[in-house]
């Protein structure tokens, strides 16, 4: 069984930053990809972030410019947030593809920028 423990979410005011972790534990075979989702209340979940196998990156056009997505070579990822708005306000959810399993999710994080 594989845990995915997501850190790093909290408060902050527009115009700040913040850094989300998030690290497998576990058995996990061949990764794939791993992302940021997130969902804010009353909308579904969207993709914020991705990052494949081979280091090819996908962002969100509302976060291009101000998030970045990476990962180190011991099955964590990050989401390096800067330049937030109150738009950004959401539960932020790691996910990761791999050959097995699937498909995993993380407990999620709130992150609140307020204005």
């Amino acid at each position: 069984q594989v845990h995915l423990v997501e850190s790093g979410g909290g408060l902050v005011q527009a115009g700040g930053s913040l850094r989300l972790s998030c690290a497998a534990s576990g058995s996990i075979f061949s990764i794939n990809a791993m992302g940021w989702y997130r969902q804010a209340p009353g909308k579904q979940r969207e993709l914020v972030a991705a990052i494949t196998s081979s280091g090819v990156t996908n962002y969100a056009d509302s976060v291009k410019g101000r998030f970045t997505i990476s990962r180190n070579a011991k099955n964590t990822v990050y989401l390096q947030m800067n330049s937030l708005k109150p738009e950004d306000t959401a539960v932020y959810y790691c996910n990761f593809r791999a050959t097995f399993p699937s498909n995993s999710w993380g407990q999620g994080t709130q992150v609140t920028v307020s204005s």
